[in-house]
């Protein structure tokens, strides 16, 4: 409980309106789906995961393929879990006090810029453990400005479930990154295209969350269903 005093607080006005017409649930996923910002969010979202799984189920054997001894992968993915205890935090503190689209922007560029260090430089132990400790900063970090950007735009009344389709697209692209990091190195030997593509894709969803719009929908009068 007292963990969740650093979580990102609830916009004002995210709730349910006093007086707001009710919505219901076909109403509810076509603004959702109709509105330009949710949809850039959940296609930034995409990235995330694709970039998240590929490395928790590749990293190993790369860092093994690179010459390193297994304990360098088990220590670099320990450090993800402790520093993503901090990161997460983190992200949902500055989730509260500045703007969500920019913290996600950051936090996109960031990891490809964490990536493409760490695939650039010879592979040692120490480069290994701060590139655990950089990423798990990033980790989950999404998820504050991500949710909280959903809570903003829609309010608390379909909240679960258009964050839900938004994790979906997270998992779709987790879904990708493990399965394209085996096709990968089984054709080409190694896994370097599928880093490129992780780079590439947190760059392009750096792009993406910029235009989007931190304020509730213009909600006009809605019919009764």
């Amino acid at each position: 409980l007292p963990l969740s005093l650093f979580v990102a607080s609830p916009p004002s006005g995210a709730g349910t309106r006093a007086g707001a017409p009710q919505q219901s649930l076909r109403q509810a996923l076509a603004e959702a789906f109709g509105h330009r910002s949710f949809v850039l969010l959940v296609i930034g979202f995409f990235t995330c995961g694709f970039q998240l799984a590929f490395m928790t189920v590749h990293f190993q054997k790369y860092v093994v393929e690179a010459g390193l001894a297994p304990e360098v992968g088990y220590w670099a993915f320990a450090l993800v879990g402790i520093f993503n205890m901090v990161g997460s935090l983190g992200a949902g503190w500055l989730a509260s006090r500045m703007p969500r689209r920019i913290l996600l922007s950051f936090i996109y560029l960031a990891r490809s810029a964490a990536i493409l260090v760490f695939i650039s430089v010879p592979a040692a132990p120490f480069s290994a453990y701060v590139f655990g400790a950089v990423m798990g900063l990033l980790w989950l970090s999404t998820v504050p400005p991500t949710s909280s950007l959903v809570g903003l735009m829609f309010g608390t009344r379909y909240f679960a479930m258009l964050y839900g389709f938004a994790f979906f697209s997270h998992q779709v692209g987790g879904f990708l990154g493990v399965l394209l990091g085996g096709v990968m190195r089984e054709w080409t030997g190694s896994y370097n295209s599928v880093w490129w593509l992780s780079v590439a894709l947190g760059i392009a969803s750096a792009a993406i969350n910029l235009p989007i719009i931190e304020k509730p929908v213009a909600r006009p009068a809605i019919a009764n269903a």
